[in-house]
């Protein structure tokens, strides 16, 4: 059995041991679940509050005028909606 480099994602045949992710680099822990996980969060566009889908790294993927819409596109789009608290 090989073991992964370090500040590098698992394989996906291998299963990830807590102590895995604590030897990763922030670069590499943003990484994790790129580009499927993303987050909802109110922001305003124009004045106006809007629901944007960040990716799991923080970028804006894009906005909506409402968190049910936000969620239903990310979902539409093959993309894990995550609570972020």
């Amino acid at each position: 059995m090989s073991i992964a480099p370090r500040n590098t994602p698992a394989p996906p045949n291998r299963a990830v041991d807590l102590n895995d992710l604590r030897t990763l680099s922030p670069a590499a822990f943003a990484q994790l679940g790129a580009p499927d996980l993303v987050y909802v969060r109110p922001v305003v566009v124009n004045g106006e509050t809007a629901y944007a889908v960040h990716a799991a790294d923080g970028t804006e993927v894009a906005a909506f005028a409402s968190h049910d819409l936000a969620l239903a596109m990310a979902l539409q789009n093959d993309m894990e909606p995550m609570s972020v608290h």
